[in-house]
């Protein structure tokens, strides 16, 4: 296959686009935003990193490991754990085996029991031994139902496993198939959420470089309307004009893969969430110690985190770094949020005062991971379930991920070329 165009910039795309180049293939990259990287990405304002949307990488995806550079990102790692909060109560819950001195603070925490602590040590290790493959089988209970059949009690649940989980799956009623959480709680055993120095822009960057060493042409604010099949070539058809290549990897968001392709079974179903970034002096000093804070008591903020404690990079060396994220998609202002955050702030540590806290960003992401409850692995679309020499790269083909995305890219181009 001598021509390909890979509609779509986001990992999946510039994964494909990489590879395809590399087995000898003339690959055009069409992207219809003035930016790589799609949900995942960083904007740079007065010396601040604001990521778009809280996100974290865990170095232990396999795909991860396979498809960057680890290393050259420089990463910067969370202390594991949490901190659940209450108005006027704090405590940790954390990983004992990899952070000592939290033992006794997990031991003694009061949103759990010891048996909950117990629980959380056997699944550590049941999780580290078991394949990924039989994780993500795990299809039929969502992560409530199967927390409650290993036996975890409602406080442990509603306290912390809810906020936390529900930062990952942007719902705290959990909803989502077991193999989401079970997937995760895996990586977070074998390594530690973390952040490029540079920013999560530095992912989709570095596959970028990747891309154009190989010899991809890449070409941005350039979006396609159509895609025509014959009997011996695809039309990609954009509003600049046509391409006539060979094959295409459609790489792009879920709605549109299904308007280009017509295949019915992709779905568009998805989740939202708004974080807000905020500066924060340096005199006031919030006793986290890297870690995330979860908000037991509700979702209004769900989850906050001092993000320059993290990656220094991410703020000037004079004031902090601070994200706040609410699930869905809120109908109060910007200002509204940013008042709830910090009342939540000063009843989580009132000896401190958030009156400077100022806003300097509002990212607004309606549609963030598709929703995935139990079934959603037996129902997604195969990558070359479109007709022709037309396949499809994303997410939604393996599940709402960074792995995913990144996997999903290679399988696109095992679907049209043939495995190596």
């Amino acid at each position: 296959m001598d021509r390909v165009a890979v509609v779509g910039g986001g990992l999946a795309g510039l994964v494909a686009a990489r590879r395809l180049a590399d087995r000898g293939a003339n690959v055009q990259l069409l992207e219809q935003s003035d930016r790589l990287g799609g949900r995942v990405g960083s904007d740079r304002v007065d010396g601040f990193t604001l990521d778009r949307g809280f996100q974290v990488l865990f170095p232990a995806y396999p795909a991860v490991r396979r498809e960057l550079d680890l290393d050259a990102l420089s990463l910067q790692s969370f202390r594991p754990g949490a901190i659940i909060t209450r108005p006027n109560t704090r405590s940790i819950l954390s990983d004992p085996l990899r952070d000592p001195r939290a033992l006794t603070p997990t031991l003694f925490n009061d949103e759990i029991t010891i048996g909950d602590a117990w629980r959380v040590f056997s699944l550590r290790r049941e999780l580290r031994h078991t394949d990924v493959d039989e994780i993500l089988a795990r299809d039929d209970l969502t992560i409530r139902e199967s927390l409650e059949a290993r036996g975890f009690s409602d406080g442990f649940v509603e306290a912390f496993a809810a906020p936390f989980l529900g930062g990952i799956t942007l719902d705290r009623s959990l909803a989502a198939a077991e193999f989401v959480f079970d997937y995760a709680f895996k990586m977070l055993v074998e390594s530690r959420a973390a952040l490029p120095a540079a920013g999560m822009q530095a992912i989709p960057d570095q596959l970028a470089d990747r891309c154009r060493q190989a010899g991809v042409e890449v070409e941005l604010a350039r979006g396609v309307d159509a895609i025509d099949r014959t009997e011996d070539d695809v039309t990609v058809e954009t509003a600049t004009g046509s391409l006539t290549v060979d094959g295409v990897v459609v790489a792009t968001d879920p709605g549109t893969a299904r308007d280009l392709t017509d295949v019915e079974g992709i779905p568009t179903e998805s989740r939202g969430c708004v974080t807000q970034h905020f500066t924060l002096p340096t005199t006031q000093d919030l006793p986290i110690d890297r870690r995330l804070i979860v908000n037991a008591a509700d979702a209004r903020p769900n989850h906050v985190a001092l993000l320059s404690e993290v990656a220094n990079s991410y703020a000037p060396a004079d004031t902090q770094l601070l994200s706040a994220t609410f699930l869905g998609v809120p109908e109060a202002d910007d200002a509204e949020l940013a008042d709830e955050v910090r009342a939540a702030l000063a009843s989580w540590f009132p000896e401190n005062s958030f009156a400077d806290l100022d806003l300097l960003a509002t990212h607004r992401i309606p549609a963030a991971q598709l929703v995935q409850e139990p079934g959603f692995r037996a129902s997604v679309p195969d990558p070359n379930a479109p007709d022709g020499p037309v396949v499809l790269a994303g997410d939604y083909t393996r599940w709402s991920s960074i792995q995913g995305a990144l996997e999903s890219g290679r399988r696109a181009v095992d679907a049209l070329v043939g495995t190596d």
